[in-house]
């Protein structure tokens, strides 16, 4: 019975194994069709804000979805209470 378990096991293993596969592909996949522009718009959209208030950058989050034929590009930033004058 032991030879059995161990053959059953590996394929439950298996069936993991592809699940996650599939999961990293369509992951992949959807970032392939995201804009080039992409990465230096959400820079150059943080140095505007960067330009009026202190902002951490690692308080900020950035987020494209896709809704239908649209792309909703999503910016979430943490800002302080203080607003730094213009510099």
């Amino acid at each position: 019975m032991s030879i059995f378990n161990y053959l059953r096991k590996r394929n439950n293993t298996a069936s993991v194994a592809k699940e996650r596969l599939q999961i990293i592909i369509s992951h992949e996949r959807s970032q392939r069709n995201t804009p080039d522009y992409l990465p230096k718009l959400q820079e150059e959209i943080l140095a505007v804000i960067a330009k009026y208030i202190r902002i951490n950058r690692d308080q900020v989050s950035v987020n494209l979805e896709r809704m239908g034929d649209n792309a909703v590009l999503e910016l979430n930033v943490t800002m302080p209470d203080e607003v730094l004058e213009e510099k």
